[in-house]
């Protein structure tokens, strides 16, 4: 358990630095991105520059008419200045946003990896059961004081497996068939057996307690994936 723990720790540390650099590479990106773009946009007053370069130069132009026109381009470069202040804040906006979906994306990502992987090592290592208290009479069984109801044949499958993990044992689905109805070996089908273990998982319920619990040996039949020294039958 100590090299498990230790392999999580390490995953865990892993994704960290993964989600940091990560951020850290968005915002570079999206920072180099805005800061080329603001700096590529035209100067909000260049058309007031010229505005008031035209009035410099054109000191003649006296008429009520030319100046009425002046003033009209006057205030038409203060509006273009608005505009191009507005479209800064609408620029820095959309750049703030980019930036929390991303890093949003990222961190989700890392979190769907890192579940994968937790996921992966439950399979491999199985479910870690500190008590399987199986009850025939009741036909109830308790995993780790989770209280399964089962039905007869149901608890009668949990118990038989329960007895050969003790035994160190692996049932062929001929043999499960054969302890469960009395008969002989040579008189039990392969198939029986599996269809009670598929009944006794589908009882469970819960498709990774059920699938992790009663572990499928290629070739070789069906066994309980837990330590024997907490299996309990009553």
């Amino acid at each position: 358990m100590p090299g498990a723990t230790s392999s999580a720790t390490d995953a865990a540390r892993a994704g960290n630095r993964v989600v940091i650099f990560g951020i850290a590479v968005i915002i570079a990106i999206l920072l180099g991105a805005g800061t080329l773009l603001l700096l590529n946009l035209p100067d909000a007053n260049a058309f007031n520059a010229r505005v008031e370069r035209i009035f410099v130069e054109h000191d003649d132009l006296t008429a009520q008419a030319e100046i009425k026109l002046l003033e009209i381009l006057a205030l038409s470069g203060t509006a273009f200045s608005d505009t191009l202040a507005s479209y800064r804040v609408v620029i820095f906006v959309l750049l703030v946003f980019a930036t929390a979906i991303l890093v949003a994306a990222l961190v989700f990502l890392v979190m769907l990896v890192t579940l994968n992987r937790r996921i992966s090592e439950i399979e491999r290592a199985g479910i870690q059961v500190s008590s399987l208290i199986v009850s025939r009479a009741e036909r109830v069984v308790y995993i780790n004081n989770m209280e399964f109801r089962l039905t007869e044949a149901a608890a009668e499958t949990l118990a038989v497996l329960a007895e050969a993990r003790m035994d160190d044992d692996i049932l062929s689905g001929a043999r499960l068939e054969a302890m469960i109805s009395g008969r002989d070996v040579s008189e039990c089908d392969e198939a029986a057996g599996a269809t009670r273990i598929k009944r006794l998982r589908d009882t469970l319920g819960n498709q990774l307690v059920s699938e992790l619990l009663v572990r499928t040996i290629a070739r070789q039949g069906y066994m309980l994936a837990i330590d024997r020294d907490v299996i309990r039958l009553v």
